[in-house]
């Protein structure tokens, strides 16, 4: 059979699902499948099993998702565990009872232990304790991972997850509270250069190292894992590089064309000191990233101008 001729991807309006639809157009496959929230509420289980027994998909990619930076995570944990959980359960499980063969669930790096080793291997998977403030969602991620393993030992479906590292580009989110840090960097540095701001200040020390990875990369990455005949059960997505927070900023500083000085609040929360991906498992299998830090924050600060011009900024 092939898996690739009828695509559900659950999430098509987030910057994810938005990536992975624009690469299936442009491998010149048949359109995917897809439903927005207002057709199809994931939290339903009822309706979710309704939907993907009817159109009976060859293959879902579950993008689907509540996100958020650091302080939507910390200041709704309950929230963040019990909706991904529910989407997670409800879809694999919706998939399992429509006899779907091939389902790719998309995790994140923060389901590894706070102080797991760097760079991160998969192995590293429930070997400490998880970063508290993000630990809901990261909860509810590695319920969904396991679930996908589970299925496919018990089941013999093809289900199986990627985790990819922080990601930005093309549909970030750039709310001035929930964002993540790169959206959020270019949105404070967009704004004082607008106008003509002294200073910009942001959370925490700088000092916290971090991967990115531009959403299209991931999009490609996901494409050639479901071309891949026995993937692993879970595999990390990472550009292999990483960045201080400050060095982060100053990049994205340069990339805007702000002159404003950079401030770091300490009495205000890090995150993980340090979050890089091992990711010698997926590039042994052939796949690699193409799009640089520096060419990603070009065309993200030009897409994030051209978006608030037009009035059609997410967040």
């Amino acid at each position: 059979m092939n898996t690739l001729s009828n695509i559900y991807v659950a999430g098509h309006c987030g910057m994810v699902g938005a990536a992975v639809v624009r690469e299936i157009v442009r491998l010149g496959l048949p359109p995917p499948l897809t439903a927005t929230h207002a057709e199809l509420d994931l939290l339903d289980q009822a309706a979710t099993r309704a939907f993907i027994a009817r159109h009976r998909p060859t293959c879902i990619v579950l993008a689907a998702a509540r996100v958020g930076g650091i302080e939507a995570n910390r200041s709704a944990l309950g929230t963040f565990l019990y909706e991904n959980l529910m989407i997670a359960a409800n879809v694999i499980h919706a998939a399992y009872e429509a006899g779907v063969p091939r389902l790719l669930f998309l995790g994140s790096s923060c389901i590894y232990p706070r102080l797991a080793p760097q760079p991160i291997p998969e192995s590293a998977l429930l070997t400490g304790p998880l970063e508290p403030t993000n630990e809901g969602y990261a909860l509810a991620k590695i319920a969904g991972l396991k679930l996908c393993q589970f299925y496919r030992k018990q089941h013999g479906l093809l289900y199986h997850s990627a985790m990819p590292t922080n990601l930005y580009g093309t549909g970030d989110n750039y709310h001035p509270e929930h964002s993540h840090v790169l959206p959020s960097l270019i949105r404070k540095f967009e704004a004082a250069r607008l106008a003509g701001a002294q200073e910009v200040t942001l959370w925490g020390t700088g000092a916290p190292l971090r991967e990115f990875l531009h959403v299209d990369d991931l999009a490609r990455a996901l494409m050639f894992l479901l071309r891949t005949e026995n993937p692993p059960d879970w595999v990390n997505v990472g550009s292999g590089e990483e960045f201080t927070i400050r060095q982060l900023a100053e990049q994205v500083r340069a990339a805007v064309g702000a002159a404003a000085e950079l401030r770091f609040d300490p009495s205000m929360p890090d995150g993980a000191p340090r979050k890089l991906c091992d990711t010698a498992l997926i590039r042994s299998l052939g796949w690699q990233p193409q799009i640089t830090l520096a060419e990603g924050l070009r065309r993200t600060v030009a897409e994030y101008r051209a978006e608030a011009a037009a009035g059609v900024l997410r967040g």
